[in-house]
Order: structure tokens, then C-alpha cells, then sequence
């Protein structure tokens, strides 16, 4: 005899409300909006990761979970959350797109194509910043250099003097004799 997973007589496992994230529906080619909460310092804040979910894995069944891919700053970054998961806020689905696949991985090497397309037609050139910390250190450079280049100069100019301090002496010892 089989048991199959029923929402509706579900056994109390997560404080979610599982039958309203099963009710959501989650597909492939669905762009959604995952609140998550995040604990900093015994704070709880919430993080938006808003993408496009490639994969909806396991079913309606209670380790069920989905893959969600945003392009942020020109990186690719993909997440996957547990859909009943505590620590997952709210789900909101902001579009639905009509699609062919269970699985959207494809979607990654469409993304790699086009950058690749678009830095065929980039220029190189080299142009950096600094950080405060790396210009500090930079200044910390010169100033020692500074401080050396002066110490050397001194004792340059000491040493001068001295010379011409014991040639003095030296023409007066002569003109005594």
C-alpha cells in the first residue's frame, strides 16, 4: 500500500502555510520577487532577489525547491530556494511567460553568447580607480620618499660643511707654519 502526499491533510513539518505556496503555482519562465529573510547582528531584515526561475525541482512535496537567475552588474547569479522554507518571506510572481520547457538552463549559454557578442564590439582601454585605502598608502609612499630625499639632502649639505670646515682649518695650520 502507497500513501500519497495530500495538501490538504499535510502534517504541521514548517510554520509556512504550504497549501497557499503550493496554490502559487511556480513554473519555468515565471519572473519572480523571493523576500528572504536574513539575521545580521540579531537583527532580521529582508532581501529581494527578483530573477527568472530556470527549474521548479521535487513536486508539491515538502523539500521542493526552485531555481531563480538574475544578471547583476553584468554577472550572472542564480539561487536556489527551498519553496517551504521558513526563512523564505514572500513569493510574488511578477510575470508569466509562455514557454516550451520544464527546464530553462539553456538560457545561461544564451547569456554567455550575448556577452560574448557585446565584447567583440568593446574597445579595450585601461582606466582604474583608487581605493581610499590604496590612495593613502600612495601617500604614505611619497611622504616617506620625501622624508628620505630630505634627510639625504642634509646630510649631503653637512657633509659639505664639515669638508669645507676642516679645508679652513687645514689652510690655517698651513699659514701658521
Amino acid at each position: 500500500m502507497v500513501q500519497s502526499f495530500d495538501m490538504t491533510t499535510a502534517i504541521k513539518i514548517s510554520p509556512v502555510n504550504m497549501n497557499e505556496r503550493a496554490k502559487l503555482g511556480l513554473v519555468a519562465g515565471d519572473t519572480v520577487r523571493v523576500s528572504q529573510k536574513i539575521e545580521e547582528k540579531g537583527k532580521t531584515r529582508l532581501q529581494v532577489f527578483e530573477g527568472l526561475v530556470l527549474a521548479r525541482k521535487h513536486g508539491n512535496e515538502p523539500g521542493a525547491t526552485f531555481v531563480v537567475r538574475k544578471v547583476a552588474s553584468g554577472v550572472g547569479v542564480e539561487k536556489i530556494f527551498p519553496l517551504y522554507s521558513p526563512i523564505i518571506d514572500k513569493i510574488e510572481i511578477i510575470k508569466r511567460a509562455k514557454v516550451r520547457r520544464a527546464k530553462l538552463y539553456y538560457i545561461r549559454d544564451k547569456a554567455a553568447k550575448e556577452v560574448k557578442r557585446q565584447m567583440r564590439r568593446a574597445k579595450v582601454i585601461h582606466i582604474a580607480t583608487e581605493s581610499e585605502t590604496e590612495a593613502q598608502v600612495t601617500r604614505d609612499k611619497k611622504a616617506q620618499e620625501a622624508a628620505v630625499a630630505t634627510k639625504e639632502i642634509e646630510v649631503a649639505e653637512n657633509a659639505s660643511a664639515e669638508k669645507e670646515t676642516t679645508e679652513e682649518l687645514d689652510k690655517k695650520s698651513e699659514e701658521k707654519k
